[in-house]
């Protein structure tokens, strides 16, 4: 896996003057880059060119982007990242459950992309099987059930605790409300329970010692879920 210059990435969209642009600005920027028009084109590259990351259009002809997420997912972890017009948060809830790691909302800066793609493809840089997960002054040993920061311990309930590990697990990523409840509450969470999350992230964010309003570790997408950051995200 390519974290720097050289990882390949995937461009799914049919519109040629997205993929110029997303051509030149990759080029630039010393990424792989390879191209696709259709939903169809795109999975059969996935699958041969085994790209470090993918840019998926949501709005494609024939085959929907939607589809293409699900049909990739079937087989494949690689991070997605997904380009849609649309901008209900309904739209972006469904891509993020539906397997895509983040999301950009056309029209777009490309700076924005490009910092959306190193986050990505440092999340995956970090996934790893070692049992202590370090983001700054915060230490998480898994094996342990254990949290510091600052090197010392702080004591979370067994909820906090699994929240902060899902969270953390996924750090540079998108967790929805829905994913959220389902991996700490189980799959018989009701969707009027999202006020759990906010009382809960609540509780972790004053023993994290975090401003919501600046944070430092766990970050709000409104009306979406919540990101965990990495820490040169701050």
């Amino acid at each position: 896996m390519n974290t720097a210059s050289g990882a390949r990435i995937l461009v799914i969209d049919d519109e040629p003057q997205i993929r110029k642009l997303l051509k030149v600005t990759l080029q630039a920027h010393q990424y792989e880059h390879y191209e696709c028009v259709d939903g169809e084109e795109g999975i059969v590259q996935a699958s041969i060119v085994h790209p470090d990351l993918i840019i998926l259009d949501l709005g494609l002809p024939g085959i929907s982007g939607m589809d293409v997420l699900r049909r990739i997912r079937e087989w494949s972890q690689v991070p997605i990242i997904v380009l849609t017009a649309k901008d209900q948060e309904a739209d972006k809830i469904a891509a993020l459950d539906g397997g895509a790691d983040d999301y950009v909302t056309k029209p777009f800066g490309m700076g924005e992309l490009v910092a959306r793609i190193r986050v990505a493809l440092r999340h995956v840089a970090k996934t790893t099987d070692e049992p202590v997960l370090r983001f700054g002054s915060l230490a998480m040993d898994l094996a342990l059930r254990q949290v510091e920061l600052d090197g010392e311990q702080i004591k979370l309930t067994p909820t906090e605790y699994e929240m902060l590990k899902v969270l953390a697990s996924n750090a540079g990523k998108i967790i929805t409300q829905r994913q959220l409840l389902q991996q700490v509450w189980g799959a018989h969470h009701h969707e009027s329970d999202s006020h759990y999350l906010r009382v809960y992230v609540g509780h972790l964010r004053k023993k994290l010692k975090e401003d919501p309003t600046s944070p430092t570790f766990i970050q709000t997408e409104p009306g979406i879920g919540y990101r965990f950051l990495l820490q040169d995200e701050t």
